[in-house]
């Protein structure tokens, strides 16, 4: 009988050489989290929805002369919540952490954002503040789930109307694979679609219908029923980051990155829509040196990704009128 066999805490920090923080504003409902690899590791990044909110994407190219990072920013606050970073890089200074030229200390922080504006107050977004907070906050400990840091303001199934919605949340999911060989995900969700089990293929969280059940995003919009909502796109993402503490080359965390997107097909339907800017990030830290097969590595990766998404929302709590799936246990 084949058994997946999860990290000691079903986390990304089982990732030797990962840290998570979360600073987390419940009253406006925003935050930021902050994934920690402060010793530096080889990154990569996929983007396939429609409408991103990112920084620092580019010199994770598989062109780039050196993709590796410090630490990988996701935030609330829209592209105004990017100001998160100047935190974290100023942390990261103050430690005496990243690139090295000479005497100075360069880190390299990429990041991508959620929309949570308006969703108690566009006003209060996360700052640079905030993002050193999330730094001074990170810990290789079991990391906080559901409505935290970034996920604080997230909301899942906005396909018919937003008061109809669900609570997303901050997510986190790791398996070994043997050897000591680790691979995690964290995972912030705010999608248009709904979170569905990765094994039954039943909506976990989505639409609340008039007689209080969950719609079937995926069949509502491919249906004759199907009304466009009528805000904004560009207001839904899912952002995350997948690691292993395997020995990866910047080819290979782009490689991982891209198949990262299936656990989200798998777990958020729709995803990658126009309405979304999906983005993953994928890092390698190296700590391991047990050989690895990449086709492995890309199954286990996509599985994690679909884990930590179902973590997310199973974990949350409810926040400003929006309910969660614990309400409706």
């Amino acid at each position: 009988m084949q058994t997946i066999v999860t990290g000691l805490n079903n986390c990304i920090t089982d990732v030797y050489g990962i840290k998570v923080g979360h600073y987390t504003d419940l009253d406006s409902a925003t935050g930021c989290t902050v994934i920690m690899c402060e010793d530096g590791a080889i990154g990569g990044v996929a983007t396939l929805g429609s409408f991103p909110g990112s920084r620092e994407t580019t010199m994770l190219s598989t062109t780039s002369v050196d993709s590796s990072v410090h630490s990988i920013l996701l935030t609330g606050g829209s592209i105004f919540g990017l100001d998160a970073a100047s935190g974290i890089v100023k942390w990261l200074e103050e430690h005496k952490k990243g690139l090295r030229i000479g005497r100075i200390y360069i880190p390299r922080v990429p990041g991508a954002v959620i929309f949570d504006l308006g969703y108690v107050t566009h006003k209060i977004r996360p700052s640079a503040e905030n993002g050193y907070a999330a730094c001074e906050n990170a810990t290789a400990s079991p990391a906080l789930q559901g409505t935290v840091g970034a996920g604080t303001g997230g909301t899942v199934g906005k396909l018919t109307s937003v008061d109809r919605a669900m609570k997303g949340g901050f997510g986190t999911a790791s398996i070994e694979l043997g050897d000591g060989l680790i691979v995690g995900a964290a995972i912030v969700t705010n999608s248009i679609g709904g979170i569905y089990d990765p094994v039954s293929g039943k909506p976990i969280a989505g639409p609340i219908a008039e007689d209080g059940s969950i719609i079937d995003s995926l069949k509502y919009i491919i249906s004759d029923n199907y009304t466009p909502p009528n805000w904004i796109s560009g207001t839904n993402t899912t952002i995350g980051v997948v690691a292993t503490n395997g020995i990866i080359t910047t080819a290979e965390a782009n490689k991982l990155s891209m198949v990262a997107h299936d656990g989200l097909a798998i777990s958020v339907r729709p995803s990658h829509m126009q309405f979304d800017g999906d983005t993953l990030f994928a890092i390698g830290t190296g700590t391991c040196k047990t050989p690895l097969e990449m086709s492995r590595m890309c199954a286990a990766v996509s599985y994690c990704v679909a884990e930590a998404t179902v973590n997310s929302v199973l974990e949350a709590t409810s926040l400003a009128g929006i309910c969660s799936v614990k309400d409706m246990i």
